[in-house]
């Protein structure tokens, strides 16, 4: 699945080259097999080479010449063939060597196309860049079902069993281990403690520079009541669109009560409270 992933992102690379290299020309006439410069196409006429040709709607003048062969040659301008030619073809149509010319009207593309394309294009090159950078979010997301559809809902790591990690996988921290243990005791039985008029604490907040083993403190406490992990990082909340990030807090806790008991870890959660006018997000 993840060759496929990769596979379509590098056809996408190679359309959007394509387009790129055909809106600056690079696919020109001149480019191709057979065209001559404009001096070797003069050299042909006073050389009395010439028995035909054609120029194209889109001023490509088609050469026959005497031995079979044909040339070609992009014009710059019709107007320069003509001054410098036009005396010369006159001449060798009326003895003969030239027998027959044919001058095509010039291609004009659509007015409203030309309006029209440089906004098509950039609304292709647009709409490819964005699904790229949907692809990739999407695939550092692990993939999955949903893909765009997701857009704006929480990205909630939930395992498909409980967690495994107990308080013996944590080396150290007894001090909040003991104090979290009644987290994990009203959640394997909360009769008990409602029983008595006591409620849930709203949250557990741990506070330490990172790598002091935060997450895995979190995940234990799952472990240990049995119940399941669901983690987000607190930058999912801040807004890069209007009502996003609310969008992913209602999805997270509404996960969460589909889950219910389990335990909802908020990563980072000092990103939410950035203060207003810092720069990017938060407020």
């Amino acid at each position: 699945m993840k060759n496929s992933g990769k596979f379509r992102v590098i056809i996408v690379y190679i359309l959007l080259l394509v387009i790129l290299l055909w809106s600056f020309g690079v696919f020109s006439g001149s480019s191709r097999k057979g065209f001559i410069s404009y001096s070797d196409m003069v050299s042909h006429f006073k050389e009395e080479q010439v028995t035909e040709f054609t120029v194209t709607d889109r001023n490509v003048v088609v050469l026959k010449l005497k031995d079979g062969t044909e040339a070609y040659h992009d014009l710059a301008e019709r107007d320069i063939f003509h001054s410098d030619l036009e005396e010369l073809i006159s001449a060798q149509q009326a003895s003969g060597v030239l027998t027959r010319y044919e001058y095509q009207p010039v291609y004009q593309m659509p007015q409203w196309l030309t309006v029209a394309l440089p906004a098509i294009i950039s609304v292709v090159l647009v709409m490819i860049i964005w699904w790229i950078m949907a692809m990739k979010q999407q695939n550092a997301q692990g993939g999955g079902q949903g893909g765009m559809s997701k857009f704006g809902q929480a990205r909630v790591m939930t395992g498909s069993g409980i967690s495994k990690v107990t308080f013996a996988d944590v080396a150290g921290a007894d001090e909040e281990k003991e104090e979290l243990r009644e987290i994990v005791d009203f959640l394997k039985d909360p009769s008990k403690f409602t029983e008595l008029g006591a409620r849930i604490p709203k949250g557990v907040l741990l506070v330490g520079p990172p790598g002091t083993g935060k997450t895995l403190l979190a995940k234990a406490v799952a472990g240990e009541a049995g119940v399941k992990f669901l983690s987000i990082s607190g930058s999912d909340f801040v807004e890069l669109y209007v009502g996003v990030g609310a969008s992913r807090v209602r999805d997270l806790f509404d996960q969460a009560k589909k889950e219910a008991p389990a335990i909802v870890f908020i990563d980072e959660i000092d990103a939410v409270g950035r203060q207003r006018g810092a720069g990017l997000g938060g407020g």
